[in-house]
């Protein structure tokens, strides 16, 4: 199926003619028609990203800086050799990948997409139900009932329903699709950006322009202030510095998935098919992943980063003041007191609610310092931080708006790539009822949240949900890559000489980087079945590699079987 088949009129041909203007002109063209980039702001700038940032100026303050523009400029190579390939052939991904590299790689990418918008939709559901409870309108709040979170999480899947049906009925919907998400991703810019710059006279500007330098001691060391800290612990130093680097990767890990995601190296392809487009729009591919994606994604999580810092990071006062607990922050600095404990006491977690509480009231000041330090935020104890600096508005308001700007979008979009999933499963069109059942796959899924996750900080839930994400992305960029170099799919638009090396050299580090960061953090984990921890991270890592190692044995069969034929 070429891309003609997939949307109505013809694009190659006025694109063609666009092509023949100079720069600027085919600039001002490219600002009208730009979309697919859009698509994939809409779905970076998520639950996923909020968290990650959030995250990461807590444990790191500005140190990571550096972190997910450099995730995002990795992601942005993937998804340009992606779009290439796509539009040199016109040819759908996942079809192209069954018979030019290896149907084990080719479904393995389509469940691994599958797997992530059915995980990652759940944090948005409960991000955007939070915003709303806790941001605009506080009176719906109540802890101690999930009615309310049910009712708004409905209310949620059928706004991020009525919109998908406006791209389900192509032509003039799709466009109005589109626009409905733009200006979501710039009201999320727009929110986040707002609230930095009216405390923009508090921040170090120094340390944070210094954060923009890789600093790759955070790996396996922890943040200076938290090391500070962690010596003032005594003889319990040692648990503490590997509990804190533990923390510190998974939220790298977060960070990093949530830039790109596996899921996004499916939207892409397929989005760009949806429009029609071919050859001629790849300098607009380009230039649409810079507006739509790199720019949007760079400003928002950066100004996250930013706030949470200067909020959160080493502070103690919003946890525990002058020895008094904050009772809305019991649950989040008791996960990390009862860890602390349960490494001296055998069953501490099935001990009586006393005696529990009797240990935690000896614990060191030092290590409940630390623990405070260490205790998950929410998006929102940082909206109530933010208010004496930047006004209730602004703190409260603003925050929410884009918080749930965030989560809305980011369903819309989870909820559209599982149709183009579903419909590939089945060898049919996307589009119809059988793209709009499959689009409601991970939003029914989303909807179970309250049951599914339990824990104090809703936002938490992305960063299990993300290493998950984040460990099924070497899939896509290594099928990408393979696929990029097979003459056998593009004959003359493969790249030749200095190009392929440049492309090769570009893909492959994107590849390695996520390769890594997918093995960092799936080894060592282990799943709790029967009073046993199963090894599911090293399980888990075998079956990628040996998925990737038979995709190469394949790929390298299928390209000499086509030499052969052909000399």
């Amino acid at each position: 199926m070429s891309a003609s088949d997939l949307s109505p009129g013809n694009e190659n041909s006025e694109m063609a003619a666009v092509m023949e203007q100079p720069f600027g002109g085919r600039l001002k063209t490219y600002a009208a028609k730009c979309g697919p980039g859009w698509l994939q702001g809409a779905i970076t700038l998520g639950g996923g990203s909020l968290g990650g940032s959030l995250y990461l100026g807590i444990i790191a303050g500005f140190g990571f800086m550096w972190l997910q523009p450099i995730a995002m400029i990795m992601g942005v190579i993937m998804l340009s050799a992606i779009a290439y390939v796509t539009l040199s052939t016109g040819e759908r991904p996942f079809r192209a990948i069954n018979r030019h590299v290896s149907p084990l790689l080719g479904w393995g990418w389509l469940i691994a997409t599958l797997m992530a918008n059915i995980v990652w939709c759940l944090p948005q559901f409960a991000l955007g139900t939070a915003a709303i409870e806790q941001n605009l309108v506080p009176g719906l709040n109540n802890p101690d009932s999930k009615i309310d979170e049910f009712g708004l999480a409905i209310v949620l899947l059928v706004v991020a329903s009525v919109v998908i049906w406006f791209y389900d009925s192509g032509g003039k919907g799709v466009k109005i699709f589109e626009t409905i998400l733009k200006i979501m991703v710039g009201i999320v810019v727009l929110s986040f950006f707002g609230v930095v710059l009216s405390m923009a006279g508090d921040l170090p500007w120094g340390e944070i322009f210094a954060g923009l330098i890789p600093n790759f001691s955070l790996l396996s060391s922890p943040a200076p202030l938290y090391d500070q800290a962690i010596s003032q612990t005594g003889v319990s130093a040692d648990l503490w510095r590997d509990y804190v680097v533990g923390q510190q990767k998974d939220k790298m890990i977060t960070a990093f998935a949530t830039a790109v995601g596996v899921n996004m190296t499916f939207l892409l392809p397929y989005s760009m098919l949806k429009k029609g487009w071919g050859k001629n729009h790849r300098e607009l591919a380009i230039f649409d992943l810079g507006t739509g994606l790199i720019i949007p994604y760079v400003l928002a999580t950066g100004c996250v980063v930013l706030a949470a810092a200067s909020q959160f990071h080493g502070k103690v006062d919003d946890v525990l003041k002058d020895g008094e607990l904050n009772p809305k922050m019991a649950k989040s600095y008791y996960q990390v007191v009862d860890w602390r404990l349960g490494q001296d006491t055998e069953g501490f977690k099935d001990l009586p609610d006393p005696e529990k509480q009797f240990l935690r009231d000896q614990l060191p000041d030092s290590e409940k310092q630390l623990a405070a330090m260490l205790a998950n935020r929410d998006a929102f104890n940082l909206a109530n931080a933010l208010e004496p600096l930047t006004g209730k508005v602004f703190a409260q308001f603003v925050f929410g708006v884009g918080v749930l700007g965030m989560a809305i979008s980011t369903i819309i979009i989870l909820m559209l790539i599982s149709g183009f999933t579903f419909c590939e499963m089945l060898n049919v069109p996307s589009e119809g009822w059988p793209h709009r059942l499959g689009c409601l796959i991970p939003g029914v899924v989303g909807l179970f949240f309250p049951i599914i996750w339990a824990g104090q900080s809703k936002i938490a839930l992305t960063v299990p949900t993300s290493v998950i994400g984040g460990a099924l992305l070497p899939i896509a960029y290594f099928t990408f890559l393979l696929l990029m170099n097979s003459r056998r799919l593009l004959g003359d638009a493969m790249p030749q000489g200095k190009t392929r090396v440049i492309w090769n050299l570009l893909m492959g580090t994107a590849t390695a980087v996520a390769a890594f960061g997918s093995i960092w953090g799936l080894k060592g984990r282990t799943f709790a079945i029967g009073g046993s921890n199963f090894p599911i991270g090293n399980v888990f890592i075998f079956i990628l590699t040996a998925l990737l190692v038979i995709g190469v044995f394949t790929f390298v069969a299928k390209n000499k079987s086509s030499q052969a034929a052909q000399g």
